[in-house]
């Protein structure tokens, strides 16, 4: 026997084992499976959203940190001055 006979004899055993009771299953389980995709996709913008909000906090502080960081080498130049 030749493998591509083989490989149809199998492909179409395989077809004959799916029932009407089991698609029947999968197409009630469909809803489910697409709701499920739909919400690991909005979980995943969420968490890229909450990403970019802490990395705009964080440049946020750090520029803050840079400002109060100049005073203070103001405030203690002026201090030496004096």
């Amino acid at each position: 026997m030749s493998t591509s006979t083989t490989g149809t004899a199998a492909r179409r055993q395989t077809l004959a084992d799916v029932s009407p009771q089991n698609r029947t299953r999968d197409m009630q389980l469909m809803p489910e499976s697409l709701a499920r995709a739909h919400m690991e996709t909005q979980l995943r913008a969420a968490e890229s959203e909450r990403r970019a909000l802490r990395v705009v906090t964080a440049r946020r502080l750090q520029r803050r940190a840079e400002r109060a960081s100049l005073r203070a080498r103001r405030a203690i130049a002026m201090a030496v001055m004096q």
